[in-house]
């Protein structure tokens, strides 16, 4: 059951990210790549089979997971801007291999992983690579959107598997490996170039108060509440946190044709 919502749920929301990223350019798709919506339904999953106890002690995981995807996301951002994406991936899992293990060690409980989370979205928030002026996106066509979602689908195969073994600490950190990072990543990198990498990437980390506040919600009312109850009022905060971080998006500059930039010179008297 786990692994068939996996490959439902990732190839069909890679689909849509690609979208948004034609449509309202990377820092958005990066934003959205944010929500729960592969995360939350698999911890749902783990709630029903493995009791409210197991998935409340995996949540605390997966925001503490956040450090990790960060790691990635730091480490390919900075990478690709000098190599190709087969070193700039290698770089990027090494730095989630890295925090994931320092992560294990980390004392149980919701507090150390909220400060394990935000100082690494603090550091990437400051030192991600700086784009400034318009990144346009080339059209894709349908042979690259299918190999993004084989490439999900065959990444959710991996950690599933991997994972089905795991206690709740390793679950929760695998429930969070950079699956839709790694896709969108390279295959930016290939497709738009490295400053699309790096838009998409402060995209994703303005949409990481949406995912901490759905696990947070998750691992505070499981232990006391039901499992529906618990992960109704998860997404309803998680909404609402999505929604108040789009603002800091910024508004997205409308591309520059000949056309315009001709309107826009001053007329002669």
């Amino acid at each position: 059951m786990l692994l068939a919502l996996k490959l439902a749920l990732v190839p069909a929301f890679l689909a849509a990210l690609t979208v948004a990223a034609r449509v309202w350019g990377p820092s958005v798709a990066g934003w959205l790549a944010g929500l729960p919506v592969v995360a939350g339904p698999i911890m749902l999953l783990l709630a029903l089979e493995r009791g409210p106890a197991f998935a409340a002690q995996a949540s605390a995981a997966s925001i503490a997971a956040l450090a990790a995807s960060e790691a990635f996301n730091f480490a390919y951002a900075w990478s690709c801007r000098r190599y190709a994406w087969p070193l700039a991936l290698c770089a990027g899992m090494a730095g989630w291999g890295g925090i994931a293990l320092l992560l294990t060690h980390l004392p149980a409980g919701l507090v150390w992983a909220v400060a394990a989370a935000c100082v690494a979205v603090a550091i990437s928030q400051s030192g991600l690579p700086r784009i400034t002026g318009h990144v346009p996106a080339t059209r894709l066509g349908l042979g690259d959107l299918a190999w993004r979602m084989l490439a999900g689908a065959l990444l959710s195969v991996a950690v599933t598997t991997l994972s089905a073994s795991m206690g709740a600490t390793w679950s929760g950190l695998l429930s969070v490996f950079p699956l839709l990072g790694i896709v969108l990543a390279v295959s930016a990198q290939r497709a738009h170039g490295a400053d699309f990498v790096a838009l998409l990437m402060r995209g994703m980390v303005i949409g990481r108060g949406a995912f901490a506040a759905f696990f947070a919600v998750t691992a505070t009312m499981l232990p006391h509440y039901s499992v529906l109850f618990s992960f109704a009022c998860a997404s309803a905060a998680s909404g609402a946190v999505q929604g108040a971080t789009r603002r800091m998006l910024g508004a997205k500059r409308p591309a520059r044709t000949p056309q315009r930039e001709l309107a826009e010179q001053p007329q002669a008297d």
